[in-house]
């Protein structure tokens, strides 16, 4: 389609162009606030190249907001949580400093692993989607996923002989994030599987995983004391291990918004 070209074209007619064209060159934000931007250029006095750099600008900064929204979806967290909305004085054991830096992502930069090891209701799986977010905010591809669950899947996978195409898939992400690892036993056949997705990614894309047991604790989830200790070490060489405490962190902001209830 060729667009009408002529000079002295109507506000009305302008207006029709810019919408059209928007559309066949799929620019949605350009097309949506081309009015309030021109607005706006003519008040503040705008050069034809400062115009053009706002529309361009707005164009490119929309995508970026989209991509975001669509690799956060994509990880599959069950909740949404953010870093600012995490309460560092409620738990002290979580250094601010800390989590501030990892959220830089330099970690999954370098392939690095994270632990979060801590008792129930201390902020782990807070921490833990709250990184994720913010790694799939900065472009990286995340995948979220409770430890059962995943053991789960490679065993129907490994069943459906589709093992090697699934660990694949969980291999190419950026940063697999792994909850509640340690809350129940796996027997040795879905250790083995969770070893082969470890392995496959060692030293390639970062794993981050939150586990209410300490790593002494980890033989009452992996039997096998030899898995266990190399399942230990893919996650912790050269990673982060960041220790969210025993007291819950849920049960204190529950106590303090009754307190203060109770005081109103």
């Amino acid at each position: 389609m060729t667009l009408p070209r002529q000079r002295g074209l109507t506000e009305q007619a302008a207006d029709a162009a810019i919408d059209t064209a928007c559309r066949l060159l799929r620019l949605p934000s350009i097309r949506n606030e081309f009015n309030e931007i021109a607005d706006r250029a003519i008040k503040d006095q705008m050069t034809y190249r400062g115009f053009l750099a706002e529309l361009l600008m707005t164009e490119c900064d929309d995508r970026a907001r989209r991509r975001s929204e669509r690799r956060i979806k994509a990880a599959g967290f069950p909740r949404e949580k953010s870093l600012r909305s995490f309460d560092f004085d409620a738990n002290p054991n979580i250094d601010a400093a800390t989590i501030h830096t990892l959220a830089s992502c330099e970690w999954i930069k370098k392939s690095q692993p994270l632990c979060l090891i801590g008792d129930s209701g201390t902020g782990k799986s807070h921490m833990l989607i709250a990184l994720g977010t913010e790694a799939a905010m900065k472009g990286y591809r995340v995948r979220y996923t409770l430890a059962t669950k995943l053991v789960n899947e490679l065993v129907e996978a490994a069943d459906e002989k589709q093992l090697n195409k699934t660990i694949a898939r969980y291999g190419r992400v950026d940063l697999l994030c792994i909850d509640e690892l340690g809350y129940m036993e796996l027997d040795r056949r879905g250790a083995e599987l969770l070893f082969q997705v470890l392995t496959e990614r060692e030293e390639k894309n970062s794993v981050a995983i939150a586990s209410n047991e300490s790593f002494g604790g980890w033989t009452k989830t992996f039997t096998d004391p030899r898995l266990c200790a190399a399942i230990v070490d893919r996650l912790t060489f050269n990673g982060t291990i960041i220790e969210t405490g025993t007291d819950s962190y849920r049960l204190a902001s529950t106590r303090a918004r009754a307190e203060h209830a109770e005081a109103g």
